[in-house]
């Protein structure tokens, strides 16, 4: 059989594996959910096609426009979807892409070499959950158009005009009748993802505009992501602000079975959070054999050059991973021809033959430089050494904590308000601060199922203090005593008290400090409870809008920012007068019956669920608040005193 040429690519490329009629039904098994993660996540399909391209070397930009309706345009400069008729279906080969589900040219190895999207489920997927998808396809000289309403054809396949180039533009408006929650794009969810898709392809030019004018400048916002550095540029976004131990190291290995870059710094940070691992641009939240490579090469890497050059002594114990990974930063990026992930969440990786090639292109690059450079070595043989005295402090620390609970003869911290309740998952506990709030939740809860952990000022900034000082604090002890999980190497998720912890703090600048500084904790050191959805937010209101002169005294109406006040004082126009506007500096200046009616009443209180959407941008966000420098910090903390969807990180 004659051999095709590499940029060949037609109907015949395109397998059918079976329809599209399930997705309607069931969309959160396709795209995740039908919130606002599901919305997002149709762009990135349409995109992840236009990278594709850029991967088989065809596509050199992206360009991503939100519309005035919060539909979206995709436009690439690739080859162009096929419109040559299908071989099996006998119908356009676009029009089977985006109607029949599993339908790709990423089965048969000839359409795509490396591909990301490998279930062939995306395009068809976002047609499906659009009210409209519109297509232009530049191919052949020649510009074509077709269009789809909720996944059905309604405008065939045909030329409207000619075209110089390839490329296709994708146009679609998610329907509201799946996407319930919201249909409104978050610029700053989707410029993160595109950055990252920038830095993991070097070269690559992706713009995104805005064209809904909501900061109210009357012009459209617009960012380019392009970076000649690609993954170490990468790698200084994510130690932007920090002190750091050495300049970026760069290595690259190709085999048979695929190609690895890493990218790696240390900085000073207490950070073990640092390492990203991707294959074919999909970030692999689960790790796979590819982060296992890059972790057994790194660790015995650094304790041969410290036994080497006699920095280890014979008496001292190895190194552990935990100690060779402390405020490094790494990007790990594979690109395979025939990747094997688990589901379609794609979150980790299980191609076995790729563990050697990160293993050995680790121990080769790391091995050279250590060798070349022995100045940052030592810094980061040194950083390496804290760490294992810290974490042997660390657990003293943790085995006192559990002889004292032992001796003691109770094991809870004497402040926390436990609920009678024995079953987590219909338990939850309030962190406040101060005894003043603590009294007015003690009362205003429902002792069944509501605990409450009253914390003495500011707890320690764990960004900033080693594990070992942040168990020596009473108020880190009694949190990790409260929630029962333990943390480090004794961590235990099933073993959380409560399913919702919930952090509930006064609506100033200190309570957005307070709130920062509780979720750098969590973040750092029980991450899983983000992950298992386990940590909220309250929102207490700021002002409470009552009569003048009344006898009862009623809150009418309660609001929880000044935007809201403000509109609610224009609206009263001139009988504003009549009203008095109550500003609450602290919960501790509510009422029991208040508190509860706003802000713990399940019916009627409005939390905000905690999620880790983006790692390297959690990680940016978290050192930034909570590292050495003081001025970002500072500024940003008066920024969003009030405004707490920031820390959905």
């Amino acid at each position: 059989m004659a051999q095709k040429n590499p940029g060949h690519y037609d109907g015949s490329d395109i397998q059918v594996l079976e329809g599209l009629e399930a997705v309607r039904k069931r969309p959160g098994m396709y795209i995740g959910s039908t919130g606002p993660r599901g919305l997002h996540h149709l762009v990135y399909e349409v995109v992840d096609n236009s990278v594709d391209e850029a991967l088989a070397g065809f596509c050199t930009k992206i360009d991503v426009t939100i519309h005035e309706d919060n539909s979206i345009t995709v436009v690439d400069n690739g080859r162009g979807i096929p419109i040559d008729e299908h071989p099996k279906e006998k119908i356009p080969t676009v029009e089977v892409v985006l109607t029949i589900l599993h339908a790709g040219g990423k089965f048969g190895g000839e359409g795509y070499k490396v591909s990301g999207g490998l279930h062939g489920v995306g395009v068809s997927c976002v047609n499906a959950l659009s009210t409209r998808l519109e297509v232009e396809v530049k191919r052949d000289g020649g510009l074509y158009f077709i269009a789809f309403e909720r996944g059905k054809t309604v405008e065939k396949l045909r030329r409207i005009g000619d075209a110089e180039g390839t490329g296709t533009k994708t146009t679609f408006w998610p329907d509201p009748e799946v996407f319930t929650e919201t249909l409104v794009y978050d610029y700053s969810t989707l410029a993160q993802r595109f950055r990252e898709m920038a830095f993991l392809n070097k070269g690559l030019h992706i713009e995104l505009t805005d064209e809904r004018d909501l900061d109210g400048s009357g012009k459209p916002k617009s960012e380019t992501f392009q970076f000649a550095g690609g993954i170490v540029d990468f790698v200084n976004y994510i130690n932007e602000g920090k002190e750091t131990l050495n300049k970026p190291i760069y290595f690259e290995a190709e085999s048979d079975d695929g190609t690895v870059e890493i990218a790696m710094q240390w900085s000073s940070s207490y950070s073990s959070n640092g390492i990203l691992a991707f294959a074919n641009n999909i970030n692999t939240h689960e790790g796979g054999t590819h982060l296992d490579g890059f972790k057994n090469a790194l660790t015995r890497t650094i304790n041969d050059y410290a036994r080497t050059h006699g920095i280890l002594k014979e008496k001292d114990s190895n190194l552990s991973g935990d100690d060779t990974r402390e405020g490094l930063a790494a990007i790990i990026s594979v690109k395979l021809h025939d990747p094997q992930f688990e589901g379609q969440t794609k979150t980790k990786l299980g191609n076995t033959e790729i563990r050697g090639l990160v293993q050995g292109a680790v121990t080769k690059g790391l091995a050279e430089f250590l060798e070349e450079n022995p100045a940052p070595a030592k810094r980061i043989i040194g950083k390496a050494t804290q760490a294992l005295k810290a974490r042997e402090a660390a657990r003293k620390a943790r085995e006192m904590t559990r002889r004292k609970g032992v001796l003691d003869s109770f094991s809870m911290p004497g402040k926390l308000a436990d609920c009678s309740s024995k079953d987590p998952a219909l338990s939850e506990i309030f962190i406040v601060e101060g005894d003043s709030a603590g009294g007015s939740a003690k009362q205003a809860r429902d002792r069944k199922y509501q605990a409450i952990l009253p914390l003495r000022g500011k707890i320690l900034n764990v960004e900033r203090a080693g594990l070992n000082r942040a168990l020596s604090s009473d108020t880190i002890s009694s949190l990790i005593t409260a929630i029962g999980t333990n943390i480090g190497d004794d961590y235990n998720g099933d073993a959380a008290r409560y399913h919702r912890i919930i952090i509930m703090t006064d609506a100033d600048v200190d309570g957005a400090h307070i709130r920062c500084l509780l979720l750098t904790f969590f973040y750092r050191y029980m991450p899983d409870l983000i992950n298992r959805g386990y940590i909220y937010i309250a929102q207490p209101p700021l002002y409470g809008l009552k009569k003048k002169n009344s006898k009862s005294g009623k809150i009418l109406k309660y609001l929880f920012n000044d935007e809201a006040k403000d509109a609610l004082m224009e609206e009263l126009g001139d009988d504003a007068e009549k009203y008095d506007m109550q500003r609450y500096k602290g919960l501790g200046e509510m009422d029991p019956g208040q508190l509860w009616e706003t802000t713990m009443e399940p019916e009627t209180r409005t939390l905000l669920q905690v999620s880790i959407e983006d790692a390297a941008a959690a990680e940016l966000a978290v050192s930034e608040l909570m590292g050495d420098q003081v001025e970002p910090r500072k500024e940003f903390i008066q920024k969003h005193a009030r405004d707490v969807r920031f820390l959905d990180i």
